[in-house]
């Protein structure tokens, strides 16, 4: 069962999951194209609508693809990162046969490094942003309850996530759909952006899916595991690469101060030996690979908003 099956990651998950014999049901407010689907909106609804669901389908792994995740508000980061996950636990320890739940985290519950050294799962959890912090609200929730035996958990924390279907809230998902605009209309694009400074350790969403694949049936439990490429790519890169991938004339302008909730952090990666040890799993794709999956999957991009 993945939560948020419907969105951008939900959706690869629910691919990759089946792609590898899984039965997949997406549970969202939205419906998941091509997998069997059950509209919830589970902050709204509460535990028991989602343990009947649990029960109904008889679902081994429970994996949390939703929330939000971008320029949400406090309000809606509470709902969709804390609140939600309240549910699925107390969901999960009502349901039977005891589902393992895999919780997609983000990098961004750890204190962000200012020396260049790549972040190991030993790093302080000292969130800078209300995104992150409260992804680890949510991620601590589940650790809780799993040292206090109420149920199996594992925490996937991720770098920045690309792939088809990126929304174009993100910065890449925003120049390919600018991009796409413009050739539609015949014309060259101009693409008014930050400075593109940064480095960034980016994942592809396909690899991310095979990560929580390995989570969901390996023995391991209790734990949080970095998943990303192990290396930082500069971000003016990734822009070149999708530019010169979708064959549009454009002309990126780096102009005004970078904001966000990575901005100011000049590089970011992490270490990766903890998820090659204890899920067997490696990154697949290679930055070219995922930018043309980025481009290739701008027409078909999801609906934006908490799942």
């Amino acid at each position: 069962m993945v939560l948020g099956g419907s969105g951008f990651l939900g959706r690869q998950v629910c691919a990759g999951l089946a792609a590898r014999g899984a039965a997949v049901l997406s549970v969202a407010r939205r419906d998941a194209p091509g997998f069997p689907s059950v509209r919830l909106d589970v902050p709204a609804e509460g535990p028991d609508a989602l343990a009947e669901v649990l029960a109904g389908h008889r679902a081994t792994v429970v994996v949390n693809a939703a929330g939000a995740v971008w320029d949400y508000d406090g309000e809606a980061l509470q709902r969709a990162n804390v609140a939600l996950v309240e549910r699925l636990r107390d969901a999960v320890v009502k349901a039977p046969g005891r589902p393992r739940v895999v919780q997609l985290g983000t990098v961004f519950e750890y204190a962000l490094p200012d020396d260049g050294r790549r972040l190991t799962e030993s790093a302080p959890l000292e969130p800078t942003t209300a995104y992150g912090a409260s992804k680890l609200r949510g991620a601590e929730l589940l650790l809780a309850a799993d040292r206090d035996g109420l149920l199996d958990a594992v925490v996937l924390r991720a770098t920045t996530c690309l792939g088809p279907g990126l929304p174009a809230s993100s910065l890449l998902g925003r120049v390919a759909a600018e991009l796409r605009a413009a050739e539609a209309r015949g014309e060259s694009a101009t693409v008014r952006l930050s400075p593109l400074t940064a480095r960034r350790d980016v994942v592809d969403s396909r690899d991310l899916a095979a990560a929580v694949a390995a989570a969901a049936t390996a023995p391991v439990t209790g734990r949080a595991v970095n998943i990303g490429s192990g290396h930082a790519v500069g971000v003016r890169r990734l822009v070149e690469l999708l530019v010169s991938v979708s064959g549009v004339p454009a002309t990126v302008v780096e102009e005004s101060p970078a904001t966000g909730r990575s901005a100011g952090v000049d590089w970011l990666a992490v270490h990766t030996g903890l998820a090659e040890r204890l899920l067997g799993w490696r990154p697949g794709h290679d930055v070219a690979a995922t930018v043309r999956a980025v481009w290739g999957g701008t027409t078909t991009n999801v609906e934006e908003g908490p799942d």
